[in-house]
């Protein structure tokens, strides 16, 4: 991997397979959740990610990607907090939210650390201020604010996989 270090090829590695159990589950499930396989394979995978993001200093010291690591940690936190029925009515609603936002936050610096290095010679993104970079993580957005939508019209229609425990 273009010009990776051994934590960020591991780190990368741990995103890739994090990505693709959260992306299994939106696709067959259509929400995250800790009562399936992938979904614990994802919430673990996106812990080991945030962990081993702290220690990957490539744009200088501690910045926006460390606060975007912590961040999801606490995101993760509270949906496996909503997700145990702590908040009543509202918990399959915060837990599916909230797990599909760390979904999201997983675009970010895979976008980000993607397509300022690849194609080699060329990448599609000069860094992450780039102005085409943000467009499309601002239409990544758009599509986690649809797909959120429907997961919370789901539940309200007593079809979510979602039960409080």
């Amino acid at each position: 991997m273009s010009g990776l270090t051994t934590l960020g090829t591991f780190h990368t590695a741990i995103a890739l397979v994090a990505v693709a159990a959260g992306l299994l589950c939106l696709l067959r499930e259509r929400d995250i959740s800790l009562h399936t396989r992938a979904g614990q394979v994802y919430v673990w995978t996106t812990v080991l990610t945030c962990l081993t993001g702290f220690g990957i200093f490539q744009r200088g010291g501690f910045g926006p990607p460390h606060v975007l690591g912590i961040l999801t940690l606490l995101v993760l936190a509270l949906a496996a907090w909503a997700g145990s029925g702590r908040l009543g009515k509202l918990s399959p609603y915060v837990a599916t939210v909230s797990y599909s936002l760390t979904f999201f936050f997983h675009m970010i610096p895979g976008l980000t650390e993607t397509f300022t290095r690849v194609p080699v010679g060329a990448p599609l993104f000069s860094g992450p201020d780039d102005p085409t970079l943000q467009t499309v993580v601002g239409i990544i957005f758009v599509f986690f604010l649809a797909g959120a939508t429907l997961q919370v019209r789901r539940l309200r229609s007593g079809r979510g996989g979602l039960t409080a425990a």
